[in-house]
């Protein structure tokens, strides 16, 4: 038994939903009507377009569309990543960019390869949306381990400084902080480890069941996806932070980062 199909009808009463949120936003004044009218036009043209471009690539069978569409979605990600970090003294963009590549392609090639065994191993119907799932959850923790890296290291410039000048390299300079930046990404990847199954029943897994799979197979691929996520967060986490870490810093081990 496949899923109920939505019509048009039914699809277009979900606008009520954003509604309500916007009557909540103009009653409390918190002007979030515009953002809000925005994101739900953004995420029906995207997600209709990407259901169109889904459908085209899936036809092919090729690997290329597959690797542009998965490239494409990382670019987006580190750009958005870009937008959210304030940092602007010192560049991270293109060491961002890199690490997501290297580190999620290689994660998402495991786990389609060598753990679901798809044939080939960049099947569209696997590639794409555990890639994605890769991609939308780790593109968070690195958004917030940026943050608390720039932030803990303007916060304790002083104390960086006078390791410094007593011979301390940055790395040593900086160590807790960067512990503290990777651990804040991580968290919310080990919060939904400890909730799942029992405060909630993740995306992938209901999407399975509504298609009508067995639920003890949905189980099975919200593991993997569970335990993927974890890390590809930890991994894409550390690279980053250790390379932004890196670009803080000048050849003479100054701060770069403005007051």
């Amino acid at each position: 038994m496949g899923a109920v199909d939505i019509g048009p009808l039914q699809l277009g009463l979900c606008v009520v939903f954003v509604l309500c949120s916007g009557l909540c936003s103009l009653a409390l004044k918190l002007k979030l009507e515009r953002d809000l009218m925005i994101g739900a036009v953004r995420t029906f043209a995207q997600l209709y377009l990407m259901g169109y471009v889904l459908r085209f690539v899936f036809g092919l069978s090729q690997a290329w569309p597959v690797l542009i569409i998965f490239c494409g979605m990382i670019f987006f990600a580190a750009w958005t990543i870009r937008g959210r970090i304030e940092e602007r003294t010192v560049p991270f963009f293109q060491s961002t960019l890199v690490s997501m590549l290297v580190t999620y392609v290689v994660v998402t090639v495991t786990v389609t390869g060598v753990i679901v065994q798809a044939k080939p191993w960049y099947l569209p119907q696997y590639f794409i949306p555990l890639g994605g799932m890769v991609v939308g959850n780790s593109m968070n923790a690195i958004a917030v381990a940026l943050d608390r890296l720039f932030s803990e290291l303007r916060n304790r410039r002083a104390e960086v400084e006078m390791m410094l000048c007593l011979g301390a390299d940055y790395r040593e300079a900086t160590q807790s902080i960067m512990a503290n930046a990777v651990r804040a990404g991580m968290i919310p990847s080990i919060n939904a480890m400890m909730g799942v199954g029992i405060v909630f029943l993740p995306g992938m897994m209901t999407g399975q069941i509504l298609a009508g799979s067995d639920p003890v197979l949905a189980i099975k691929y919200q593991i993997v996806v569970m335990l993927m996520l974890t890390a590809s967060t930890a991994l894409g986490s550390v690279v980053v932070v250790w390379l932004a870490r890196k670009n803080c810093f000048t050849h003479a081990q100054q701060l770069k980062l403005g007051e």
